[in-house]
């Protein structure tokens, strides 16, 4: 008879051998998918980083090259057909946050001619709508017609109550009462077109405040973000028309800067004087003006201050530099880095927080002022 074979299991060291094995494997897999995981983070970080950061230079950068749009409009002191002395030229800043009702001519004539008015504080007046300024991070104020006719495509139609600019191209409309031939208001458009009887188109006028809030959705979230406050109506039985309430933009945006070129010297290399008539190099031709502009920026670029710069330095505006600090939403833990930020003349950094940032640089010419100012 046959004894059958006698059957053996593992042995308690060989268990032992074979958990350790397991257990060293799946540290090693654990591991492995531990800096997966922390790259992959870090990556989504880096993109999402420089996404906000483009996003944000390529908004404000388009509001730069609608600045001083007027749907045809030149203002006298722009405008080189202009015989006799201009009677409009700017002679102080244009109001930013109060109510539009309370605004003089003067202060509509000189919202028409200062189309960007930066800050490296909140503008006067503005405490209720630029709150929680970002340290090291100015305001910048953008004016312009909209660049839509109203009730086409995605443009708001007209609506009663709200501020529009119109523009005339016919000579008679201009009198004593209105020798600079343009309406902004909310009412009495009866300025024509160039044949004299059909009236003259209105676009809606935009005023865009930027600023860096230091938070994004509650205060204390530490998320610094990119702020808008439009001009408009607040609608209701009777309108207010001025900056309403700031919305956030991109989230992430640690500061931004802005640098203007002024175009201060004619291209015969005269100082600029608006408040002349244009001098002619030869009154033959009409080529060269003397006294007026070239279109491009002359000498360094300037930074304004808190009260922002003079009225006469901001009526020579033809270029902006924009300098954009993009910062990861969360810190990355273990980072540390050296590096400075050069925004034009300030540097920010290092920081040690373990905050990912970059520099975002782009330049934005004023194209409805710089063009035309150039001459042959």
């Amino acid at each position: 008879m046959r004894h059958a074979a006698r059957q053996r299991g593992f042995t308690l060291v060989e268990l032992m051998v074979v958990a350790t094995v397991s257990l060293l494997i799946m540290a090693g897999v654990m591991g492995l998918y531990l800096n997966l995981s922390r790259t992959n983070d870090d990556m989504a970080k880096t993109n999402a980083l420089i996404e906000n950061g483009r996003f944000a230079i390529g908004l404000m950068q388009e509001d730069f090259a609608h600045a001083g749009f007027w749907n045809g409009y030149i203002p006298q002191f722009d405008d080189l057909t202009v015989t006799g002395v201009p009677g409009d030229v700017p002679t102080a800043l244009a109001p930013v946050c109060s109510d539009f009702s309370s605004w003089s001519q003067t202060d509509k004539l000189n919202a028409v001619g200062i189309v960007v008015q930066t800050y490296s504080a909140v503008p006067s007046g503005c405490s209720g709508i630029v709150t929680d300024l970002a340290a090291n991070s100015d305001v910048v104020v953008i004016r312009h017609a909209e660049t839509c006719s109203p009730g086409v495509g995605t443009c708001d139609a007209l609506a009663a109550g709200k501020v529009y600019f119109q523009a005339s191209f016919c000579d008679s409309d201009a009198d004593a009462s209105n020798p600079n031939p343009f309406i902004l208001g909310t009412s009495g458009f009866t300025l024509r077109q160039r044949d004299c009887s059909t009236l003259a188109e209105r676009r809606k006028f935009v005023t865009n405040v930027y600023y860096v809030r230091t938070y994004a959705v509650t205060a204390g979230d530490g998320i610094p973000t990119l702020m808008r406050a439009q001009f408009d109506s607040s609608g209701g039985a009777t309108p207010t028309n001025a900056l309403q309430a700031a919305v956030p933009m991109i989230e992430g945006i640690e500061s931004f800067r802005v640098e203007l070129g002024l175009d201060n010297v004619s291209d015969s290399g005269a100082a600029v004087n608006y408040l002349q008539a244009v001098a002619w190099a030869d009154n033959a031709t009409k080529t060269s003006p003397t006294n007026r502009g070239d279109g491009s920026p002359d000498g360094n670029f300037v930074h304004c201050g808190s009260t922002s710069c003079t009225a006469a330095q901001l009526v020579s505006v033809v270029e902006a530099r924009l300098y954009v600090v993009a910062r990861s939403r969360t810190p990355t833990q273990g980072y540390s880095s050296d590096k400075t930020y050069t925004l034009g003349s300030a540097t920010l950094g290092p920081y040690t927080d373990g905050y990912k940032r970059h520099l975002f640089t782009s330049s934005a010419t004023l194209v409805n002022v710089s063009r035309r100012r150039q001459t042959p």
